[in-house]
């Protein structure tokens, strides 16, 4: 079942001036009043419920689209949760597969999926790859008001009892957040397959439980985490899955490997369209992204989303997509899970 925002054109319109402020002229100013292709009514379809990455992606594109003046009217978000993906996926390629007004986020957990096959009989090969706006890192992440108070607590604790702590994320058996919990636990001297963890269908959902005390630690995001913290949220991040400290306003979280764990865990946003969307609208939609990424305003609007740069577009993105759901096959196998196929 979908969702939409609702239309708050009034306060659209009263926020667009604000937000071309913050963009700046230079942006503005280097673009027609809208790409070939993107006048119209355009969506940008969130895989999953409210709350955690995909729907930052989108709110990104929705808002910087926008005020670079790419596009006409204010982007629809739509929330079309199921498998992790698998349903917008399969809606997208099946059902709308030449829509040049809609585009989905994805993120490296999507390239895993279909690295195991939970996209059904899907590979990657199906879609058209359009950009990728930013990275982010795995998280580990607990209340403010936990005794954990390093990933090494947690690390001792789950060595001790690997029944005591209670993990969660927004992912099934094999997601990315699974994964991360597992190469924790395989760090920590545990079995993957000793580990208590909570499934949740969403990021949001995943820490919303946090608080409430129904799991220990959740391994999620950065940036997700971050606006759940700017948004009041009473949280600690532990440790980033990236390979040193990150600038800003974790420069005083240590990494994973800081605590002993030899984990890495970056993970690509973007979104991709139909397979069938007609050659000039799918170029006008990359010229948009590669010229919205290229402006310095820009790199202010992913860093405030927690987001770190990557950008790519097209076929550089179609090849770097590949290259990683190879990869992930890999480490499927590492692991000991075995593809859905």
């Amino acid at each position: 079942m979908c969702h939409t925002t609702p239309p708050a054109r009034r306060a659209l319109r009263l926020k667009l001036p604000v937000l071309l402020a913050a963009l700046g002229p230079g942006l503005a100013a280097s673009v027609p009043a809208a790409a070939a292709g993107l006048a119209g009514p355009t969506e940008c379809i969130v895989p999953a419920k409210p709350g955690g990455g995909f729907d930052l992606s989108c709110k990104l594109a929705q808002g910087g689209l926008l005020a670079g003046g790419f596009i006409t009217q204010p982007m629809r978000v739509t929330y079309m949760p199921g498998g992790i993906g698998a349903v917008a996926y399969n809606t997208v390629v099946a059902q709308r597969p030449a829509d040049a007004r809609a585009i989905v986020a994805f993120s490296g957990g999507s390239l895993l999926n279909l690295a195991q096959g939970k996209f059904g009989r899907h590979t990657g090969h199906e879609v058209r790859w359009l950009a990728a706006v930013g990275t982010d890192y795995g998280a580990v992440v607990v209340a403010a008001s936990s005794p954990y108070k390093t990933l090494a607590d947690v690390m001792a604790a789950w060595k001790a009892d690997p029944g005591k702590v209670v993990l969660g994320a927004g992912g099934t058996l094999g997601s990315q957040d699974w994964m991360k919990a597992a190469l924790l636990a395989r760090a920590a001297g545990v079995n993957p397959k000793a580990m208590r963890f909570v499934a949740f269908e969403g990021g949001g959902e995943a820490i919303t439980a946090l608080q409430g005390g129904h799991i220990q630690v959740l391994t999620g995001d950065v940036a997700e985490t971050l606006q759940q913290l700017r948004a009041g949220r009473q949280l600690r991040i532990l440790a980033v899955m990236a390979e040193r400290r990150l600038p800003g306003e974790l420069a005083d979280v240590p990494t994973a490997r800081e605590a002993g764990a030899d984990v890495l865990w970056p993970i690509v946003r973007g979104f991709y369209m139909g397979p069938q969307v007609p050659a000039d609208d799918y170029r006008a939609w990359t010229e948009a992204f590669q010229r919205l990424m290229a402006s310095p305003a820009y790199e202010r609007l992913r860093s405030e989303r927690g987001l770190y740069s990557l950008s790519l577009v097209g076929p550089e993105l179609d090849a770097y997509v590949q290259r990683q759901i190879a990869q992930y096959r890999g480490l499927v196998a590492e692991v000991g899970l075995q593809a859905a196929r």
